[in-house]
């Protein structure tokens, strides 16, 4: 052979291109790698969700086994039912003793004020069920043309119906349903509640077999055949349950074991039957001998947690539930004894606790931090309220200050005002006389034959009489700014109420000179061509 490959002629370029895949062909197998990757992704949570539906069969197995009252199991199976479901609402309806009618015995949710309702064969959803002896899913209720009518059930969407069939006819129809408008039931929801239903007739027929054993024991042979079918139906299911399990004689041999019990602790069928299962630790065998006593006494042990080895020596946490069960003459002949590993739970639990115990530490410390937080700021609020006391206190002092100070200043400004008065009316008086009393009597001296030194003298006194009475004039000259001195002078007699002829004789001039003084104060004080009196003008002036 390597002799032949070497003697092989080289390939050409265009011969090794011929080889190679195309790009497409690449593209075509990345997508079916990706094709069936969904594809697994999908089968492998379809297996994880029977996986759950199992788990939850198994435990819905386990209680509807330990159920005699016909009553008490029916409520069970609903419950069981509509929990498997995630739905509240639910129906069991069973045939009749004449065979003709079936009538609801069970109810919850919406139909829990249906309780008694009866149907014939094809009528409505129960009827239909039992007509076709297959289940039957209804998208919309109310638009289903085999619906009953009847406006009570005009709220209902999705239903779904599950004959209790068992092998010659219908005994019965677990019925579920949605009012939520978007809410349906699929194909795995059908599936499971097949087998639940295969479960529930099961339990259904038990109890009514217990029933009838207990009244009639002339059909034993019919119980005995029943009772084997269950039993093949009840290993169908062991062999199924995830959870391991394991049957013992009371002699604590083991008669059977599931897969998942092999598959769990790592041990064959050829190694546990017909013997006694070494795989209990020393420190949990105390509580073993204890439940072990507690469960021949009678009593049923559910979920015991407790220990057991594997083969390769690990050490489980498990859960452990077990009840006797007995012969056809209620003598106890072995128990069934169901194991859950809850190991990863109770590690989580473990760190659970830590968690907690460090968060409650965690707590502890705020806890103190804020007590200490909480004295302090008790202080601080304290010295505040303190602080805001004495605040208040001196509010009040300064306001009962402030009251008296305005009270104070109130009467001083009466009292500066009642003294201005009197000021302004003291040189209005005085002003008044200089200039009524004396000034008329000094112009004329004035004006008369004097020698110079007189003359000297008079003016000396005409001044100093004028400072004397300049600063009643301030006011005046503060509001006639504008005007001359003599205009001011003729202004002043104006006020005082003198004619023109009067003003004339104390100014030494003639009538005329003080109408021309009087037209230009006029013109000053922008009342020319009015019709205002100039007295009057100026005494508002000085207002």
């Amino acid at each position: 052979m390597f002799a032949i490959n070497c003697c092989r002629q080289p390939q050409t370029v265009p011969e090794i291109m011929n080889i190679r895949p195309s790009y497409a062909d690449l593209e075509q197998q990345i997508e079916a790698l990706n094709m069936e990757f969904k594809r697994l992704k999908a089968a492998e949570q379809v297996f994880h969700r029977q996986n759950d539906s199992l788990k939850a069969l198994h435990d819905t197995s386990l209680s509807l086994l330990a159920k005699l009252d016909k009553d008490e199991l029916l409520e069970n199976i609903l419950e069981r039912a509509a929990a498997l479901s995630d739905t509240r609402h639910g129906y069991i309806y069973l045939l009749e003793p004449d065979g003709r009618q079936m009538q609801m015995k069970m109810g919850m949710g919406f139909f829990k004020g249906q309780l008694g309702r009866k149907v014939f064969i094809g009528e409505g959803m129960g009827g239909r069920v039992w007509q076709a002896e297959e289940p039957l899913v209804v998208e919309d209720y109310q638009k289903w043309s085999g619906r009953i009518d009847d406006k009570v059930l005009d709220d209902l969407r999705s239903i779904v119906g599950i004959p209790l069939k068992s092998e010659h006819s219908v005994l019965g129809v677990i019925g579920l349903a949605h009012v939520e408008e978007r809410r349906r039931f699929d194909q795995e929801d059908l599936a499971t509640l097949e087998r639940f239903a295969a479960l529930a007739l099961i339990a259904l027929e038990k109890s009514k077999l217990y029933a009838e054993v207990r009244r009639e024991l002339v059909e034993r042979k019919r119980t005995e055949a029943f009772w084997r079918e269950s039993e093949n139906r009840y290993r169908t299911f062991l062999e199924s349950s995830p959870d391991p399990i394991v049957v013992y004689d009371m002699k604590g041999i083991a008669t059977y074991v599931n897969p998942a019990f092999e598959h769990t602790f790592q041990l064959s069928r050829e190694e546990l039957l017909g013997k006694q299962i070494d795989f209990v630790p020393p420190e949990s065998m105390a509580e073993t001998r204890e439940a072990i006593k507690r469960m021949l006494s009678g009593q049923k042990i559910h979920l015991f947690e407790t220990k057991r080895f594997t083969k390769d020596g690990r050490i489980l946490d498990v859960q452990l539930s077990s009840t006797l069960y007995q012969d056809e003459h209620n003598k106890p002949v072995g128990n069934i004894v169901t194991l859950r590993d809850i190991s990863a739970q109770k590690k989580n639990e473990e760190e659970l606790r830590k968690y907690r115990n460090q968060l409650e530490d965690l707590v502890a410390e705020r806890t103190v931090e804020l007590e200490k937080a909480n004295i302090q700021l008790e202080q601080e609020i304290e010295e505040r309220k303190r602080a805001e006391r004495a605040l208040r206190k001196r509010e009040k002092e300064l306001e009962a200050q402030s009251s008296h100070l305005e009270e104070v200043n109130t009467a001083l400004r009466v009292l500066l005002k009642q003294r201005e008065e009197d000021k302004n009316e003291l040189g209005e008086a005085v002003l008044q006389n200089v200039q009524e009393l004396v000034n008329p009597y000094l112009q004329r001296f004035l004006g008369g034959r004097l020698s110079t030194q007189q003359k000297t003298l008079a003016r000396i006194l005409e001044t100093n009489l004028n400072n004397i009475v300049s600063p009643f004039l301030n006011k005046l000259k503060s509001n006639l700014a504008q005007l001359t001195p003599v205009e001011i002078r003729v202004a002043s007699l104006v006020k005082e109420g003198m004619t023109n002829k009067e003003i004339a004789e104390i100014l030494m001039v003639s009538k005329n000179t003080i109408l021309f003084h009087r037209h230009n104060i006029r013109t000053k004080l922008g009342i020319k061509n009015k019709k205002i009196n100039l007295r009057s003008h100026l005494l508002t002036m000085d207002q």
